[in-house]
Protein backbone atom coordinates (compact mmCIF):
# COMPACT_ATOMS: atom_id res chain seq x y z
CA UNK A 1 0.00 0.00 0.00
CA UNK A 2 0.75 3.54 -0.69
CA UNK A 3 2.15 5.71 1.91
CA UNK A 4 -0.53 8.57 1.65
CA UNK A 5 -0.52 11.88 3.80
CA UNK A 6 -3.49 14.21 3.08
CA UNK A 7 -1.98 17.96 2.65
CA UNK A 8 -5.22 19.54 3.98
CA UNK A 9 -8.74 19.12 4.50
CA UNK A 10 -10.21 19.46 1.21
CA UNK A 11 -7.71 18.22 -1.06
CA UNK A 12 -4.30 17.34 -1.64
CA UNK A 13 -1.74 14.45 -0.88
CA UNK A 14 1.57 13.70 -0.17
CA UNK A 15 3.01 9.96 -1.38
CA UNK A 16 5.97 8.71 0.57
CA UNK A 17 8.41 6.59 0.28
CA UNK A 18 8.72 6.06 -3.16
CA UNK A 19 11.98 6.40 -6.22
CA UNK A 20 10.01 8.35 -9.26
CA UNK A 21 14.29 7.60 -10.65
CA UNK A 22 13.27 4.00 -11.25
CA UNK A 23 10.29 2.66 -13.87
CA UNK A 24 6.88 2.72 -12.28
CA UNK A 25 5.23 -1.14 -12.82
CA UNK A 26 1.86 -0.24 -13.91
CA UNK A 27 0.03 -1.77 -11.36
CA UNK A 28 1.68 0.68 -8.56
CA UNK A 29 0.98 3.70 -11.23
CA UNK A 30 -2.72 2.82 -11.40
CA UNK A 31 -2.25 3.10 -7.63
CA UNK A 32 -0.53 6.72 -7.69
CA UNK A 33 -3.01 7.81 -10.60
CA UNK A 34 -6.09 6.84 -7.99
CA UNK A 35 -4.53 8.88 -5.15
CA UNK A 36 -4.41 11.87 -7.91
CA UNK A 37 -7.63 11.96 -8.92
CA UNK A 38 -8.89 11.58 -5.37
CA UNK A 39 -6.81 14.53 -4.34
CA UNK A 40 -6.01 17.13 -7.21
CA UNK A 41 -2.27 17.56 -5.93
CA UNK A 42 0.12 15.13 -5.42
CA UNK A 43 3.37 15.69 -3.96
CA UNK A 44 6.53 13.50 -3.89
CA UNK A 45 9.58 14.86 -1.55
CA UNK A 46 12.94 14.66 -2.11
CA UNK A 47 13.50 12.90 -5.57
CA UNK A 48 17.10 13.33 -7.65
CA UNK A 49 15.87 12.61 -11.58
CA UNK A 50 17.62 13.20 -14.69
CA UNK A 51 15.55 14.87 -17.66
CA UNK A 52 14.96 11.72 -19.11
CA UNK A 53 13.82 9.89 -15.63
CA UNK A 54 11.56 13.35 -14.89
CA UNK A 55 10.50 12.96 -18.91
CA UNK A 56 9.18 9.27 -18.21
CA UNK A 57 7.93 9.60 -15.14
CA UNK A 58 5.62 12.34 -16.37
CA UNK A 59 4.70 10.61 -19.80
CA UNK A 60 2.89 8.13 -17.37
CA UNK A 61 0.32 10.56 -16.92
CA UNK A 62 -0.29 11.52 -20.68
CA UNK A 63 1.46 12.75 -23.80
CA UNK A 64 3.90 15.84 -22.72
CA UNK A 65 3.18 18.82 -24.73
CA UNK A 66 6.57 21.39 -25.25
CA UNK A 67 4.95 25.19 -24.30
CA UNK A 68 5.47 27.44 -26.92
CA UNK A 69 7.81 29.77 -25.31
CA UNK A 70 10.71 27.47 -26.50
CA UNK A 71 13.51 29.37 -26.27
CA UNK A 72 13.51 28.14 -22.32
CA UNK A 73 13.13 24.52 -23.17
CA UNK A 74 15.24 22.14 -21.65
CA UNK A 75 18.12 21.18 -23.89
CA UNK A 76 18.35 18.00 -23.19
CA UNK A 77 14.42 17.33 -23.82
CA UNK A 78 11.76 20.15 -25.47
CA UNK A 79 9.05 18.65 -22.93
CA UNK A 80 10.71 20.17 -20.49
CA UNK A 81 10.38 24.21 -19.79
CA UNK A 82 12.83 25.80 -17.54
CA UNK A 83 11.28 28.23 -14.89
CA UNK A 84 14.12 30.25 -13.52
CA UNK A 85 15.10 33.85 -12.13
CA UNK A 86 18.86 32.85 -12.42
CA UNK A 87 21.10 34.72 -15.05
CA UNK A 88 24.03 33.58 -16.47
CA UNK A 89 26.36 36.15 -17.87
CA UNK A 90 23.79 38.54 -17.70
CA UNK A 91 21.20 36.49 -19.95
CA UNK A 92 17.94 34.01 -18.08
CA UNK A 93 18.46 30.66 -18.12
CA UNK A 94 14.62 29.88 -17.76
CA UNK A 95 10.91 31.44 -17.43
CA UNK A 96 10.81 33.93 -15.05
CA UNK A 97 7.50 35.15 -12.88
CA UNK A 98 5.33 32.40 -14.71
CA UNK A 99 1.99 32.28 -14.07
CA UNK A 100 2.11 34.31 -10.84
CA UNK A 101 -1.91 34.46 -11.23
CA UNK A 102 -4.98 32.26 -11.02
CA UNK A 103 -5.17 30.24 -14.31
CA UNK A 104 -5.05 26.55 -15.71
CA UNK A 105 -2.66 25.55 -17.81
CA UNK A 106 -2.76 25.15 -21.73
CA UNK A 107 -6.63 26.41 -21.35
CA UNK A 108 -6.05 28.05 -24.91
CA UNK A 109 -5.43 24.73 -26.46
CA UNK A 110 -7.81 22.52 -28.45
CA UNK A 111 -6.94 19.54 -26.53
CA UNK A 112 -6.26 20.90 -23.20
CA UNK A 113 -3.86 19.69 -20.26
CA UNK A 114 -4.16 16.77 -17.91
CA UNK A 115 -1.70 17.42 -15.47
CA UNK A 116 1.38 20.00 -14.94
CA UNK A 117 4.55 18.44 -12.89
CA UNK A 118 6.87 20.35 -11.27
CA UNK A 119 10.56 19.01 -10.33
CA UNK A 120 12.24 21.82 -7.78
CA UNK A 121 15.54 22.08 -8.53
CA UNK A 122 16.69 25.29 -6.76
CA UNK A 123 14.48 26.65 -3.88
CA UNK A 124 14.65 30.36 -2.84
CA UNK A 125 15.07 31.48 0.61
CA UNK A 126 11.77 32.97 1.26
CA UNK A 127 8.90 31.93 -0.67
CA UNK A 128 8.36 30.12 -4.48
CA UNK A 129 5.00 28.82 -3.43
CA UNK A 130 2.81 27.87 -5.50
CA UNK A 131 -1.26 28.25 -4.64
CA UNK A 132 -4.02 25.82 -5.97
CA UNK A 133 -7.88 26.55 -5.66
CA UNK A 134 -10.02 23.56 -5.78
CA UNK A 135 -12.42 24.32 -8.81
CA UNK A 136 -14.65 20.71 -8.34
CA UNK A 137 -15.54 22.66 -4.93
CA UNK A 138 -15.92 25.95 -6.40
CA UNK A 139 -18.68 24.39 -8.54
CA UNK A 140 -20.51 22.41 -6.24
CA UNK A 141 -20.72 25.28 -3.93
CA UNK A 142 -22.69 27.55 -6.53
CA UNK A 143 -26.04 28.33 -5.63
CA UNK A 144 -28.53 26.00 -8.02
CA UNK A 145 -29.14 29.25 -10.03
CA UNK A 146 -25.66 29.91 -10.79
CA UNK A 147 -25.20 26.23 -12.21
CA UNK A 148 -28.41 26.58 -14.29
CA UNK A 149 -27.17 29.97 -15.70
CA UNK A 150 -23.93 28.31 -16.43
CA UNK A 151 -24.39 25.00 -17.93
CA UNK A 152 -24.90 25.60 -21.01
CA UNK A 153 -22.19 28.67 -21.34
CA UNK A 154 -19.18 28.28 -23.69
CA UNK A 155 -15.89 30.60 -22.79
CA UNK A 156 -13.56 32.02 -25.32
CA UNK A 157 -10.05 31.47 -24.42
CA UNK A 158 -6.80 32.74 -25.68
CA UNK A 159 -3.04 32.73 -24.54
CA UNK A 160 -3.16 35.69 -21.55
CA UNK A 161 -4.23 36.70 -18.51
CA UNK A 162 -7.63 38.59 -18.44
CA UNK A 163 -6.89 40.63 -15.02
CA UNK A 164 -3.53 41.97 -16.67
CA UNK A 165 -2.91 42.27 -20.67
CA UNK A 166 0.53 44.68 -19.76
CA UNK A 167 3.37 42.34 -20.50
CA UNK A 168 5.79 44.68 -18.71
CA UNK A 169 4.09 43.41 -15.43
CA UNK A 170 5.29 40.78 -13.47
CA UNK A 171 1.46 39.56 -13.40
CA UNK A 172 0.91 39.47 -16.79
CA UNK A 173 1.08 36.25 -19.07
CA UNK A 174 5.07 35.14 -19.93
CA UNK A 175 5.20 37.51 -23.01
CA UNK A 176 5.50 35.79 -26.56
CA UNK A 177 7.02 36.93 -29.83
CA UNK A 178 5.35 37.23 -32.75
CA UNK A 179 5.70 34.03 -34.14
CA UNK A 180 4.49 32.45 -31.08
CA UNK A 181 1.35 34.45 -30.66
CA UNK A 182 0.33 33.33 -34.29
CA UNK A 183 0.23 29.86 -32.89
CA UNK A 184 -2.42 30.62 -30.36
CA UNK A 185 -5.56 30.56 -31.99
CA UNK A 186 -9.23 31.42 -30.08
CA UNK A 187 -10.89 28.53 -28.38
CA UNK A 188 -13.58 27.22 -26.10
CA UNK A 189 -14.51 25.37 -23.35
CA UNK A 190 -17.33 24.70 -21.26
CA UNK A 191 -17.54 27.20 -18.09
CA UNK A 192 -18.86 24.38 -15.88
CA UNK A 193 -16.82 21.49 -17.05
CA UNK A 194 -17.26 17.22 -16.67
CA UNK A 195 -14.07 16.19 -15.63
CA UNK A 196 -12.56 13.98 -18.21
CA UNK A 197 -11.97 11.05 -15.89
CA UNK A 198 -14.40 11.17 -13.09
CA UNK A 199 -17.36 12.63 -14.48
CA UNK A 200 -17.49 15.80 -11.66
CA UNK A 201 -18.24 19.17 -12.72
CA UNK A 202 -15.76 21.63 -12.17
CA UNK A 203 -15.52 25.66 -13.09
CA UNK A 204 -12.90 26.06 -15.56
CA UNK A 205 -10.51 28.48 -15.96
CA UNK A 206 -12.43 31.27 -15.20
CA UNK A 207 -9.64 32.89 -14.17
CA UNK A 208 -6.71 33.67 -16.67
CA UNK A 209 -7.02 32.76 -20.27
CA UNK A 210 -11.11 33.53 -20.45
CA UNK A 211 -11.39 36.13 -21.91
CA UNK A 212 -15.55 36.28 -22.99
CA UNK A 213 -18.42 33.72 -23.12
CA UNK A 214 -19.71 32.82 -26.72
CA UNK A 215 -23.01 34.88 -27.56
CA UNK A 216 -22.75 37.51 -24.88
CA UNK A 217 -21.49 41.04 -25.03
CA UNK A 218 -18.17 41.24 -23.66
CA UNK A 219 -18.48 43.59 -20.52
CA UNK A 220 -21.10 41.21 -19.10
CA UNK A 221 -19.11 38.11 -20.23
CA UNK A 222 -16.31 39.63 -17.95
CA UNK A 223 -18.94 40.73 -15.32
CA UNK A 224 -20.06 36.97 -14.83
CA UNK A 225 -16.47 35.13 -15.28
CA UNK A 226 -15.14 38.28 -12.58
CA UNK A 227 -18.07 37.19 -10.10
CA UNK A 228 -17.06 32.95 -10.96
CA UNK A 229 -13.25 33.63 -10.09
CA UNK A 230 -13.83 35.87 -6.66
CA UNK A 231 -15.65 33.01 -5.70
CA UNK A 232 -13.57 30.40 -7.47
CA UNK A 233 -10.48 31.57 -5.56
CA UNK A 234 -11.38 32.63 -1.80
CA UNK A 235 -9.14 30.86 0.83
CA UNK A 236 -11.62 28.08 1.90
CA UNK A 237 -10.76 26.35 -1.58
CA UNK A 238 -7.07 27.00 -1.72
CA UNK A 239 -3.71 24.93 -0.54
CA UNK A 240 -0.88 26.32 -0.52
CA UNK A 241 2.41 24.01 -1.61
CA UNK A 242 5.75 24.73 -0.37
CA UNK A 243 8.86 23.49 -2.13
CA UNK A 244 11.90 21.54 -0.70
CA UNK A 245 15.15 20.51 -2.80
CA UNK A 246 14.16 17.85 -5.29
CA UNK A 247 10.03 17.86 -4.52
CA UNK A 248 7.59 16.95 -7.37
CA UNK A 249 3.98 17.61 -7.78
CA UNK A 250 1.33 17.17 -9.80
CA UNK A 251 -1.79 18.78 -10.13
CA UNK A 252 -5.00 17.80 -12.23
CA UNK A 253 -5.46 20.95 -15.02
CA UNK A 254 -9.05 19.50 -14.61
CA UNK A 255 -9.89 20.65 -11.54
CA UNK A 256 -8.28 23.30 -10.15
CA UNK A 257 -6.95 26.76 -10.51
CA UNK A 258 -3.67 27.58 -9.85
CA UNK A 259 -0.69 30.53 -9.08
CA UNK A 260 2.49 30.76 -8.30
CA UNK A 261 4.01 33.10 -5.85
CA UNK A 262 6.19 36.18 -6.46
CA UNK A 263 9.73 36.33 -5.00
CA UNK A 264 12.28 38.13 -4.57
CA UNK A 265 14.19 38.07 -8.25
CA UNK A 266 17.77 37.82 -6.78
CA UNK A 267 16.70 34.71 -4.43
CA UNK A 268 17.40 32.46 -6.79
CA UNK A 269 14.87 29.79 -7.92
CA UNK A 270 14.63 26.83 -10.70
CA UNK A 271 12.41 24.16 -11.42
CA UNK A 272 11.58 22.13 -14.10
CA UNK A 273 7.99 21.66 -15.38
CA UNK A 274 6.26 19.02 -18.50
CA UNK A 275 2.79 19.43 -19.08
CA UNK A 276 0.86 16.71 -20.14
CA UNK A 277 -2.47 16.97 -22.59
CA UNK A 278 -5.96 14.77 -22.32
CA UNK A 279 -5.99 11.99 -24.35
CA UNK A 280 -8.49 12.93 -27.47
CA UNK A 281 -8.89 11.59 -30.68
CA UNK A 282 -8.74 15.12 -31.84
CA UNK A 283 -5.68 15.87 -30.43
CA UNK A 284 -4.50 18.84 -32.92
CA UNK A 285 -2.92 20.75 -30.34
CA UNK A 286 0.78 19.31 -30.99
CA UNK A 287 0.60 20.54 -34.22
CA UNK A 288 -0.18 23.85 -33.21
CA UNK A 289 2.74 24.05 -31.14
CA UNK A 290 5.12 22.26 -32.32
CA UNK A 291 7.76 23.90 -34.25
CA UNK A 292 8.66 21.58 -36.85
CA UNK A 293 5.39 20.66 -37.90
CA UNK A 294 5.74 16.81 -36.98
CA UNK A 295 4.15 16.80 -33.24
CA UNK A 296 5.77 16.18 -30.21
Amino acid sequence: MLDVRPLSDGFGAEIHGIDLAQPLPDARFREIERVFYNHQVLGVRAQSLTPAQFVAFARCLGPPQPHVIDQFHHPDDSNILILSNVKVNGEPTGLQDAGSYFHTDYSYLQVPARATTLYSRVVPTVGGDTLFANQIAAYDDLSDAMKRRIEPLRAIHHYGNRHDVDETSRTAASPLTGEQKAKMPLITHRVARPHPITGRKALYAVSGSSFGIVGMPDDEARSLLDELAVHATQPKYQLRFKYGVGDVVVWDNAALLHSATLIDPIDARTLWRITLLESSAAAAAPDVLSRTGMGM
